[in-house]
């Protein structure tokens, strides 16, 4: 494996990280144009602390100024990926190849876009992991009304109800692990590289969950989120949602077992959004798919359920609200579905699309009048602990209430 230094800058700013600790820090997703300026905001961040750069050869610096503290290793990815807005299979692979071959003892995966990472937030990643018996330390970003949905509906209500761990980004794109969480994230991956889904995604909270690691989580308050290259929102909810789906069915007898709750979080108030949310479209869509899907969510879905779908397909836009605890139940019921294969896999993730819609057109409209996003968010996720023993009665005996 190819490497190379690169020596000097001079602020000094106290990284508060124990003598003798090697961070490798991969930037497993980086184009030449802004691999200096993430560069310098790492610099920067590690003044103090020296660490590893790894980047992937075909990033290409072509720079003759030089980083105090930092050392770059160019090399070969052992497995490559294609995803570039979130960490994958391969990417996780990689890193704790290069810690192993370097003696890291500290490992932290910038994702895409790292330039825009302040150093700030940098070093309070670092710092948590290094100063603390974390093993797995998670970024929680700080979005807008509109950002992030797929996550506050699904990924973060259902990670925290089931391995009960309060990341409010489970699929952060900023991480820090200890060694002994790369080792296991790299041998969890290797079921997926060996069979040449290097783009699978993994889940470095439930892992971290059933390993019984601690797992810490630091405030990145900005930060660009990049974007999937795919605007098809069916074919990217079907690729997180399988993931994850999966990873729960894997994992049952760890969260059947889990009886504790995370405690509420303290909402700070929020303004109200300035400009007019369009929901317009995804009532549209809700609606449609109400007339076409109603025999396939049929199939998923209780008599109850429907009734409560049907009683929302009647309701004024401006009244427009997803209980809590029906989109719950509906998200539960799709889990279900999926590990018992109640219809094909494709159809049932596409059959959730318009329901999702349905959520984050209430959750709009609910935060036009004044609701704070993440206190309604929070809401949601308690709704989710609340009927968590509806998906452990389903999951233990799956006929019992069927109609």
């Amino acid at each position: 494996m190819a490497s190379s230094p690169i020596n000097t800058v001079s602020t000094k700013p106290d990284t508060g990280a124990p003598a003798g600790a090697t961070v490798l820090i991969h930037l497993s997703t980086v184009s030449p144009e802004i691999l200096e300026p993430t560069l310098s905001n790492l610099a920067v961040a590690f003044v103090d602390q020296p660490a590893l750069v790894a980047i992937p050869e075909s990033a290409n610096l072509n720079s003759t100024r030089t980083f105090d503290s930092l050392r770059l290793l160019p090399y070969a990815p052992a497995a490559a990926s294609k995803t570039q807005w979130v960490h994958t299979a391969a990417d996780y692979l990689n890193t704790y190849k290069l810690a192993q071959e370097n003696n890291a003892t500290t490992c932290i995966l910038l994702g895409a876009e790292p330039q825009t990472l302040q150093p700030e937030s940098i070093r309070h990643l670092a710092r948590t992991m290094l100063d603390s018996s974390a093993d797995l330390v998670v970024s929680h970003y700080h979005l807008g009304a509109r950002e992030g949905l797929v996550n506050s509906a699904i990924l973060y209500p259902l990670t925290r109800a089931l391995f009960c761990a309060r990341p409010r980004f489970p699929l952060a794109m900023d991480v820090a692990l200890s060694f002994r969480m790369a080792e296991r994230l790299a041998t969890a991956a290797q079921r997926f590289t060996a069979t040449n889904q290097e783009d699978a995604l993994l889940w470095p909270v439930s892992e971290a969950a059933t390993a019984g690691y601690s797992i810490g989580e630091v405030s990145v308050p900005s930060r660009a989120i990049p974007q999937p290259a795919t605007q098809d929102l069916n074919a990217l909810l079907s690729q997180i949602l399988a993931s994850l789906f999966a990873d729960i069915d894997s994992r049952a007898s760890f969260w059947q077992r889990m009886r504790t709750t995370v405690p509420p979080r303290t909402i700070a108030a929020a303004p109200t959004p300035a400009e007019q949310l369009d929901v317009t479209p995804m009532l549209d869509a809700f609606h449609l798919a109400y007339k076409n899907l109603h025999e396939i969510w049929a199939l998923v879905l209780p008599p109850h359920t429907l009734l409560g779908l049907k009683r929302l397909s009647v309701m004024p836009q401006e009244a427009f609200r997803l209980a809590d605890n029906l989109w719950a139940r509906i998200v539960y019921d799709f889990v279900l579905a999926y590990r018992l294969r109640t219809i094909n896999r494709g159809h049932l993730l596409g059959a959730l699309t318009p329901l999702y819609l349905a959520w984050v057109a209430s959750h709009l409209i609910l935060v036009q009048s004044g609701v704070p996003p993440e206190q309604h968010i929070e809401e949601v996720a308690q709704a989710f602990e609340a009927d968590k023993p509806y998906l452990v009665s389903r999951w233990r005996w799956p006929d019992r209430f069927n109609p």
